[in-house]
């Protein structure tokens, strides 16, 4: 019945997104990627990683993990549509310097270990490592606030959904 009563008031009452790696967070304009910059897949914050680990920002489910394991999107408990992508233009290193610790279909907690990349490799083939966390059914969170301009360890707030 709460789940009835959720949907017919106007959904959950929020949820926080974490973030999924350790770094500084910054707006997504400051991200050298227009498809980024201008929120065309959705409005998030994004991260310059100090590190190659990427956690579940959230408990959800993990809806695809792409082939080249550069992006991993997943839906959350109160139903954000998220997108981690680590990299700009990294889909074409093809897979290299990426493995993925999830599959498609898997069920994940807050923190628990997604995507493990050479950050040092990465930068060395000449790719940026920023990381863009975006939310793709942004409408649906109508008073979401990104959260950035400052360094974050893994599973520090960086979006609050409302």
């Amino acid at each position: 019945m709460l789940g009835g009563l959720k949907k017919l008031f106007g959904g959950s009452q929020g949820e926080t997104i974490l973030a999924p790696v350790p770094g500084k967070a910054i707006p997504m304009s400051q991200v050298e990627d227009p498809t980024f910059s201008q929120e065309i897949l959705g409005k998030g914050t994004a991260i310059e990683p100090s590190e190659g680990r990427i956690t579940a920002p959230a408990d959800g489910t993990i809806t695809m993990v792409f082939d080249t394991k550069h992006a991993i999107s997943m839906t959350t408990a109160s139903g954000a549509e998220l997108i981690i992508h680590v990299g700009l233009d990294t889909v074409q290193i093809k897979g290299e310097h990426f493995t993925a610790h999830v599959k498609a279909g898997d069920k994940v907690k807050a923190g628990e270990l997604l995507l493990e990349f050479d950050l040092e490799a990465i930068k060395k083939a000449g790719y940026k490592v920023t990381t863009p966390v975006i939310i793709c059914n942004t409408p649906s969170f109508p008073n979401m606030k990104c959260l950035s301009g400052m360094e974050v360890t893994a599973q520090d707030k960086i979006i609050e959904l409302r």
